[in-house]
């Protein structure tokens, strides 16, 4: 399965700034935890996911690594 990151913007749309980051499945539009999100939003790839904690959706975050257990990147010698 692909996943992906999707923005929640402000209320002024995409030229705000990003409030939160939520993980979708295959450019859906809702966002793991239910959220809609704009068509229009910032989209980035699920490996970013660790780079910015403090701003992602913890809902999605722990459905994610339900999906999607481990980077495997982080499980070599």
């Amino acid at each position: 399965m692909m996943h992906q990151m999707r923005a929640e913007t402000g209320p002024d749309g995409a030229t705000d700034s990003v409030v939160s980051w939520h993980i979708v499945r295959n450019a859906d539009l809702t966002a793991l935890c239910g959220k809609t999100l704009s068509t229009a939003a910032p989209v980035q790839d699920a490996t970013r996911w660790t780079l910015d904690p403090d701003r992602n959706c913890h809902t999605c975050g722990a459905l994610f690594l339900r999906e999607a257990p481990y980077f495997p990147d982080e499980h070599t010698d």
